[in-house]
């Protein structure tokens, strides 16, 4: 299991969301096909095929515990990461 794996597993089971490393979780949205455009301290990820806007900001060198849950729903709704080969 690759490490973007586990940080996917991670962010899935809800259990970690004050743990996860802000850097690792814009390297996932990146992995996930979403483009970044940064506006001071705001990391904007948007992708064609999804409604939504992530907008998140790094807390000390963590992610924001209830960013993580945005990027959870987003992942779950549009069923990102799955088996057919996004990451």
């Amino acid at each position: 299991m690759s490490r973007i794996e586990k940080l996917l597993l991670k962010i899935l089971t809800g259990r970690h969301d004050k743990n996860i490393d802000f850097e690792e979780l814009r390297g996932l949205l990146q992995k996930l096909g979403f483009f970044e455009r940064v506006k001071g301290d705001h990391h904007i990820f948007t992708r064609e095929d999804v409604i939504e806007i992530i907008n998140i900001q790094p807390q000390g060198k963590l992610a924001k515990p209830y960013q993580v849950k945005q990027v959870r729903n987003l992942i779950i709704r549009y069923k990102l990461g799955g088996e057919n080969g996004e990451i």
